[in-house]
């Protein structure tokens, strides 16, 4: 099959590289046009174009996937189905249906639930146990086509959005793999979606990132959890921006003894990385276990401790 592949980030990765595999023709490669990234801001390619340009795949790189000239660009592959996994740009119907079997989508949840662009993080914040894959096809409504198949995955316990969107990449790209044999024999049946059941996860930004911790010590450690790597959930302590991962709820003997405001250290532990820096929250406390000071790299707080770090009665804010 002649497929046109829009992708950007490492989640889109293992989809393009099973396509590859089956022996399907990518006729071209979309994604976002290279960006400043990492600590010293250098313009790099995204993870979808490397791959592909190591594939000899040919790449697209339009600032807006919506001009006529682009158009006409992708009209010359004349592909048989467009693939779009987390490109990062909202296609118009005229770009969906310029492939004849028009274009089909890998989504990180079980539609309807989570629409948008975050699902993996909303659903570890939102507590939810289980979530999977939905391969759809696309229409102009956001997240909203008809649905070809999904696949159900449970959350891990302790599990951050980095573990979680690494094992449902992979699982997506199986699950696509599956979806264009249905196709191709005939045998897919798009089911619609019940849009009256349908939540929605947003981008995260700043504030989605800003830790709360006036909810439950577990609610502030889904939060952690979530946003792990990027954007990194964060506190303000001392006037510099510390970001927090790797958070577990403690134990009420973890806190005897001691007590504080949300936010407020209660106890560290410099030599136990298992657990590291105790915070309060608007009900129990949680052991912080790894941070990234402004101007560091990612590191256990028992590191940090060893350094300077936080301190007991220090306010995180």
């Amino acid at each position: 099959m002649r497929i046109l592949f829009w992708g950007t980030p490492d989640f889109a990765v293992p989809t393009l590289r099973a396509l590859l595999g089956e022996g399907h023709e990518l006729v071209g490669v979309v994604t976002q046009p290279d960006r400043p990234a990492g600590r010293g801001r250098l313009v790099r390619p995204s993870a979808v174009k490397r791959v592909a340009q190591e594939e000899g795949v040919p790449v697209l790189q339009p600032e807006r996937a919506r001009t006529d000239d682009f158009l006409a660009e992708i009209r010359e592959l004349a592909p048989e189905l467009s693939v779009v996994v987390a490109y990062g740009q909202i296609l118009r119907r005229e770009v969906l249906d310029v492939p004849a079997l028009g274009s089909i989508n890998v989504h990180a949840s079980l539609l309807p639930a989570l629409r948008g662009a975050a699902p993996i993080s909303h659903a570890i914040m939102a507590g939810h146990e289980v979530t999977g894959i939905t391969i759809m096809r696309m229409v102009e409504a956001m997240d909203a086509g008809p649905i070809l198949h999904q696949v159900s995955e449970p959350i891990g316990e302790e599990e951050t959005a980095t573990e979680l969107a690494a094992r449902l990449s992979e699982i997506g790209a199986e699950a696509l793999i599956e979806a264009l044999a249905m196709i191709e024999l005939g045998a897919a049946e798009p089911q619609p979606q019940d849009d009256a059941r349908a939540t929605f996860a947003p981008r995260l930004n700043r504030e989605t990132a800003h830790v709360d911790w006036t909810g439950d010590a577990a609610a502030v450690a889904r939060q952690l959890r979530a946003m792990d790597e990027l954007p990194g959930a964060w506190a303000s302590w001392q006037g510099q921006e510390v970001k927090l991962f790797r958070a577990a709820v403690a134990h009420p003997e973890d806190a005897h003894g001691v007590s504080g405001e949300p936010g407020t250290v209660l106890r560290v532990a410099p030599t136990d990385p298992s657990r590291g820096v105790l915070v309060a929250c608007g009900e129990g406390a949680l052991w912080v276990r790894e941070v990234k000071p402004e101007g560091k790299r990612r590191m256990t707080t028992a590191e940090w401790l060893r350094g300077r770090g936080f301190a007991p009665g220090d306010r995180l804010t």
